[in-house]
Order: structure tokens, then sequence, then C-alpha cells
């Protein structure tokens, strides 16, 4: 469903083909060299890597991270909590550690 479609490749004809069907008098140009030349490969085409995510995928990962952030916040509500009761505690022992001494 989410893979392109690409077009078929038109197939080149092949170089017997070619010379084949065109008369042998119009060849007028002379090679710069007496070596034998091969026509470069053509490179292959490549094909778009299939990620392969359905809605099943894409609903887990969604529901994984809702549930990762409920927990953050959970952890980051707890520790303000237990912070904010430290310092109630401390202002308690404080006060009442002054009034026993005087």
């Amino acid at each position: 469903m989410f893979r392109p479609q690409y077009p078929e490749a038109p197939t080149l004809p092949s170089a017997h083909v070619i010379s084949s069907a065109v008369p042998a008098a119009q060849h007028s140009h002379v090679p710069a060299c007496t070596c034998q030349h091969t026509a470069a490969p053509m490179p292959a085409r490549r094909v778009a890597p299939s990620i392969g995510l359905s809605a099943g995928t894409v609903g887990a990962v969604v529901t994984v991270g809702i549930v990762l952030t409920a927990l953050l916040a959970a952890v980051a509500i707890a520790a303000v909590s237990v912070a904010l009761a430290a310092v109630v505690m401390r202002s308690l022992l404080t006060s009442q550690r002054g009034h026993r001494r005087r």
C-alpha cells in the first residue's frame, strides 16, 4: 500500500540489432584508436526498501509512547511530592528544636 509503483524500464535494442538496421554506408566516422571498447554496463535500478509499517505497528508505537510519557509524569509528580513533604518535615523539626532550647 505504501510502496511506490515504478514504471517498467524500456528495453534498449542490442548493438547487433542497431548495426544491422543502419546501412554500412552511413558509418562514416573513424575511430580515434584501434583498441576494443566495451559499453559501460547500465546501473541497476535501485528499489526503495520496504519499511513495512502497518497500522498495528504505528498504534503499538503510539501506545508505548503514551504509556512511557504517563510513567515519566507519575515519577515527576511523586518526586515533587516527596520533596515538598521533606521541606515541610524539615520546617516542622526545625521549629520544634527552636522551642525546646528557649
